[in-house]
């Protein structure tokens, strides 16, 4: 037996104050004298022991009722396992995602999560709790109460494995404590299964709450399909993983205007097409379903978009395959010779082209430096016969290595690489079947990285990242048929759209994205994203003519954003949650090992308590001094 407070105790100790009372309050006999002596002597006899008996046991029960009374003060409880006196550390992971929007028997699958955690722990336990965007360490259910009812949902979530080790991060370092940490989430099927490293030391209780969704309908991805000067046509992609829906309303709007209203059945994936007039929109698609809701309504914007500046600064070469890449619908392309270049039209620029220059004279390269610093892109062809010197000084401070050597062999560019920034979305799939372009001449670069394109023997043909690129063969018809090839297209259209990142249809909130704002700004301005909600600062970077915006996991809320240089207004942007969360397909925990697993959250918290869970006494003993204060009473009045 053990006691909750066993300094009160140290009050049994005051059971020998009725012992000295009734020791110095025993009355002595008086004898009288009688007539009949023999008589009285039996009466006066009988009398003594009576009194004593009543007495003693008087003070017995007295210090037995004063003994229960201290003990029951003191709680006295049994426990019930061998482990309770090991301290209890409790760590719970709440995942707000998005997908815990799906309701369960009493609401969404988070607000069930928060009442278990608001009813079942006791207000004053200590624990750590952490959700994908805040931690609370070593506080209490009745300090977190009004972070709990106010917690949102998050467009981000941590990876399981990340979670867990999270956790574990927040136990302290006492050993003998037994570590509890509690999982809370849908444990949604992702790229990689479900995996937790075993730890002896750590109890891993993994909660995973049931929905009663059985369909999800969501706004997948939209994009222009079509345009004419005066229309625009947009798709819209909706996705249904589960069973076909008939008549899914589907809303455009620009604004709060009704631009247009369609009805759509779904059976895995549909598309619906709506056509609007050749202006800038701020536009808004709307479904109607019951299910999660982050994913019902899908933000673009249509700005009008300046043209992208490409210069082609020419030596002997013709300019013609590149003047069929870059059209007038979206560049504004201007060519010149080199001994005609006017020099102060390269500032105004966002994309120069070095097309087969023999040499590249001090000046060009000052000038290039200058443009590629304020944020201007490059791209260099060389020419049969370049000065490897003004070359390799253009080269300088690039991710570009110099050219090494010349070599005279034929060869064929068979490799490409995907994972490369320039072609990222380039192809729906790897090309592996295509015409291999060759080269007669070429020249080789002093190292292999940031190679684009590649030879069969993997020198590099195209190299490059950032804001400047290199061909290490001439691409004139002469030496090579590259500019016939299916490639060309994609990487120096590529090359002048990323040279100046204009504002797409929209962005995915939690990827990282670079926006050019054509503005000049003043040395302390900066720009800003707002809308009726929110206002926020991005990361920016400013050049001369331009500022780059710099956008990843803020903002974090959808919608569309003004881009603002104090209170004038520049274009807006649309920014969507990512919708990952939207595919309602979940991990079997019971094919996990070495771990407890529950789909109520409660039950897992009482699981937890019964462990430290005891039979308290006190109520006993306190019938027991009850008791004894009634025995006194009917000695006092019924023994004589």
């Amino acid at each position: 037996m053990q006691f909750k407070h066993p300094e009160l105790l140290y009050a049994l100790f005051l059971l020998i104050i009725p012992i000295l009372i009734h020791l110095f309050q025993l009355r002595r006999f008086q004898k009288v004298e009688f007539t009949n002596v023999k008589f009285l002597k039996a009466v006066k006899l009988q009398t003594r022991k009576s009194s004593q008996l009543k007495k003693w046991l008087t003070l017995l029960t007295r210090m037995l009722l004063l003994a229960c009374a201290i003990i029951a003060f003191a709680q006295p409880f049994i426990p019930n396992t061998e482990d309770f006196n090991d301290t209890q550390e409790t760590v719970i992971y709440l995942d707000n995602s998005f997908s815990m929007q799906a309701q369960g028997s009493n609401g969404s699958l988070l607000n069930e999560a928060i009442q278990d955690i608001i009813n079942t722990f006791p207000e004053d336990e200590k624990i750590s709790l952490f959700t994908n965007e805040a931690t609370y360490r070593n506080t209490s259910v009745k300090a977190l109460k009004k972070d709990l009812i106010e917690l949102s949902y998050s467009p981000t979530q941590l990876n399981y494995e990340a979670a867990y080790l999270k956790g574990k991060q927040l136990f302290s370092n006492n050993g003998s404590a037994t570590k509890n940490l509690l999982m809370v989430s849908d444990f949604q099927q992702k790229d990689n299964p479900l995996n937790f490293e075993n730890d002896s030391l750590v109890n891993l209780n993994l909660v995973q709450p049931k929905s009663n969704l059985v369909s999800n309908i969501s706004i997948d991805s939209a994009y222009i399909s079509k345009t004419t000067p005066e229309t625009l046509d947009i798709t819209t992609v909706l996705s249904n993983p589960f069973e076909p829906e008939d008549n899914v309303t589907v809303s455009l709007f620009n604004g709060d205007d009704l631009l247009a209203k369609s009805a759509v059945s779904i059976e895995d994936k549909a598309k619906t097409v709506f056509t609007i007039p050749n202006t800038s929109v701020n536009g808004k698609i709307v479904i109607d379903d019951a299910s999660l809701q982050y994913d019902n309504t899908f933000y673009f914007n249509i700005n009008e978009k300046p043209k992208i500046k490409v210069l082609s600064i020419n030596g002997n070469a013709e300019d013609a395959f590149l003047k069929r890449i870059y059209t007038d619908d979206e560049f504004e392309f201007k060519s010149f010779k080199l001994e005609s270049l006017n020099f102060n039209v390269i500032p105004d620029q966002n994309f120069i082209i070095l097309n087969e220059i023999d040499n590249i004279s001090n000046a060009l390269i000052s000038a290039l430096n200058s443009f590629k610093s304020n944020g201007g892109h490059i791209l260099i062809i060389p020419s049969k016969e370049v000065n490897l010197n003004s070359y390799n000084q253009t080269f300088a401070n690039s991710l570009i290595s110099n050219y090494s050597s010349i070599s005279n062999n034929e060869k064929r560019i068979t490799s490409i690489n995907y994972d490369h920034p320039l072609l990222a979305n380039a192809f729906y799939s790897k090309v592996t079947n295509f015409q291999y372009p060759k080269v007669g001449m070429s020249y080789v670069f002093a190292s292999k990285s940031n190679s684009v394109l590649a030879y069969e023997d993997g020198a590099s043909f195209l190299m490059g990242n950032d804001n400047m690129y290199a061909f290490s063969s001439p691409l004139n018809s002469d030496n090579s048929n590259f500019k016939n090839s299916q490639l060309i297209v994609p990487v120096l259209y590529n090359m002048g759209l990323q040279s100046l990142q204009l504002s797409k249809l929209y962005y995915t909130i939690g990827d990282r994205n670079t926006i050019a704002v054509n503005v000049s700004l003043g040395q302390d301005d900066i720009l800003t994203l707002s809308n009726t909600e929110n206002s926020i600062i991005p990361l920016q970077k400013t050049y001369s003519k331009s500022v780059a915006i710099e956008t990843g996991d803020f903002p974090e809320t959808a919608g569309i954003y003004d881009v603002k240089n104090k209170e004038v207004l520049l274009e807006h942007l649309s920014f969507n949650y990512n919708r990952k969360e939207s595919k309602l397909f979940y991990n079997d925990l019971s094919d996990i090992e070495n771990v407890n697993s529950d789909s109520s959250l409660a039950n897992t918290i009482n699981t937890i308590k019964s462990s430290s869970n005891v039979n308290a006494l006190w109520k006993w003993f306190v019938i027991f001094a009850l008791a004894f204060l009634i025995i006194e009473m009917l000695i006092l009045k019924y023994l004589k």
